[in-house]
């Protein structure tokens, strides 16, 4: 993941990894102001850590390599 930049939309590109796992999950590329809503009211997730610490998407990511 060394290009973050690349990962980000364009607002968060020079920001801190610190900076960036703190900010709204939409700071992602790809990710709309509407799917972030989605993920709050579904997993109460708001921003990037806590979609990347969340549980059930560890879980998932976990199995997926298993299943490799």
């Amino acid at each position: 993941m060394g290009d973050i930049a690349g990962k980000v939309d364009k607002a968060y590109e020079d920001k801190t990894i610190a900076e960036i796992a703190d900010a709204p999950v939409d700071a992602l590329q790809g990710v709309s102001e509407g799917d972030a809503q989605k993920l709050k009211d579904a997993f109460n997730i708001k921003t990037v850590r806590d979609l990347g610490t969340n549980k059930y998407f560890l879980w998932a990511q976990s199995i997926a390599k298993l299943a490799e």
